[in-house]
C-alpha cells in the first residue's frame, strides 16, 4: 500500500470528496430519469387530454423544480464545514427587557425555520431575561447544511418598533448579535492542552425538567489562552454536558482559526476586511412600515410576520450568492 493512504487526514480528505462526487453523480441520474418520465407522461397527456395525467404532469415538474433548486442551492455550499450541524448563540444587545424579549424573538424565528426544513434544535444554554425575553442561548442545530446555511445569518441584527414594554408608545431600536460556528465533535485541526482549561460547576435554570436546579450539573469551561467560555446545561449530568462543552469548545477554537487564516490571506491579497461581529446585518422595521432588509445583499421583504416565523429562505440564499461571489 502506498505511503500516502498512511496519512489519515490526506485519505480522510479524498474519502470525502469521492463521497460528495458520488452523491452529485447520484442527483443528476435522478433527476435525468425524472425528466425521462416526464416525457413520457407529456406524450400520454397530450395524446389522451386526460385531466389526471395533466394533473400528474403538474405535480411532476413541480416535484422535478423543487429537486433541481435544491440542487442548485447545495453547489453554493464551498466550505468543506457546511454540512455539519450548526452551533448557534444569540446575545441581547444594550437595552434592558427591550433587547432580551427582540433575542427571544430572533431564537422563535430560527426555531420555525429549522422546524420547517426538517433540523432538529436543542437547547444547550439558556440565560433567561430578568422581566421577558432571553439574556443569551446557546442552540444546536443538526441537519444536512444545517451550518452552509445559518452562517448567514452571523452578525448584528436590528429591531425598530413601538416597544410594548414602553407605557408611552415611544418607538425603539434594540439591538441582538447572533453567532454561528459548526458543531465539531473530534477534529485534528484543534489541539487543546488540558492545562489551558478551567472549568466551573453550577445549577442550570431555564427549560430543562425535574431535574433543573437539584444539582450542580452544569458546566462552565474557560480556554485560558483565548479568553473563549462555552457553557452547557442542557444534560442531566455534569460528566455529559463536559463533553457537550468541550465539542462547542473545539467548534469555536475551530472558526478562531479559519478566521485567522482569512485575515491572513486578506493582508496578503491587499483587501479591507469587514468586522463580522458587531457589523449590521440586517434591520427589521415593525414602525412607521413593514420591512426587512439585508445591507449585505440589498434583499428586502415586506411581509414581517412571515419573516418572523421563519421564511428567511430568500436573505440566506443571497447570502450564498454574495459569498460565493465575493
Amino acid at each position: 500500500m502506498p505511503d500516502f493512504w498512511n496519512q489519515p487526514e490526506q485519505a480522510k480528505k479524498i474519502l470525502q470528496e469521492a463521497s460528495a462526487l458520488r452523491d452529485d453523480l447520484n442527483k443528476y441520474n435522478q433527476i435525468s430519469e425524472e425528466i425521462e418520465e416526464l416525457k413520457v407522461l407529456l406524450e400520454l397527456s397530450e395524446e389522451s387530454e386526460d385531466p389526471e395525467l395533466a394533473s400528474e404532469l403538474d405535480a411532476g415538474l413541480f416535484r422535478l423544480s423543487k429537486a433541481i433548486k435544491k440542487w442548485e442551492q447545495e453547489t453554493l455550499f464551498t466550505d468543506p464545514h457546511d454540512k455539519r450541524n450548526a452551533l448557534v448563540s444569540l446575545h441581547a444587545g444594550a437595552g434592558g427587557t427591550e433587547a432580551q424579549d427582540w433575542a427571544d424573538m430572533l431564537l422563535r424565528m430560527y426555531g420555525r425555520w429549522a422546524q420547517q426544513h426538517g433540523f432538529q434544535v436543542e437547547v444547550l444554554d439558556y440565560l433567561p431575561g430578568e422581566e421577558a425575553g432571553i439574556k443569551s442561548v446557546t442552540i444546536l442545530v443538526s441537519g444536512p447544511y444545517a451550518y452552509g446555511n445559518l452562517k448567514a445569518e452571523r452578525g448584528v441584527h436590528r429591531l425598530v418598533r413601538i416597544s410594548p414594554f414602553d407605557s408611552s408608545g415611544r418607538r425603539h431600536t434594540s439591538f441582538a448579535s447572533v453567532d454561528v460556528v459548526p458543531e465539531v465533535e473530534e477534529d485534528n485541526e484543534v489541539e487543546i492542552n488540558p492545562d489551558d482549561l478551567h472549568m466551573d460547576t453550577y445549577r442550570a435554570s431555564g427549560p430543562g425538567g425535574q431535574y433543573v436546579n437539584k444539582t450542580d450539573s452544569a458546566v462552565r469551561i474557560t480556554h485560558l489562552p483565548t479568553g473563549i467560555i462555552v457553557q452547557c446545561q442542557s444534560e442531566r449530568s455534569q460528566l455529559a454536558n463536559r463533553l457537550r462543552a468541550m465539542n462547542m469548545l473545539r467548534s469555536r477554537l475551530l472558526d478562531l482559526k479559519r478566521q485567522k487564516q482569512e485575515e491572513e490571506l486578506a493582508k496578503l491579497r491587499g483587501e479591507q476586511r469587514e468586522i463580522a461581529w458587531g457589523n449590521q446585518i440586517r434591520s427589521y422595521v415593525f414602525e412607521p412600515y413593514t420591512l426587512v432588509k439585508d445591507h449585505r445583499t440589498g434583499v428586502e421583504v415586506g411581509n414581517i410576520q412571515g419573516v418572523m416565523n421563519g421564511e428567511i429562505d430568500p436573505f440566506i440564499e443571497a447570502y450564498l450568492r454574495y459569498a460565493r461571489n465575493k
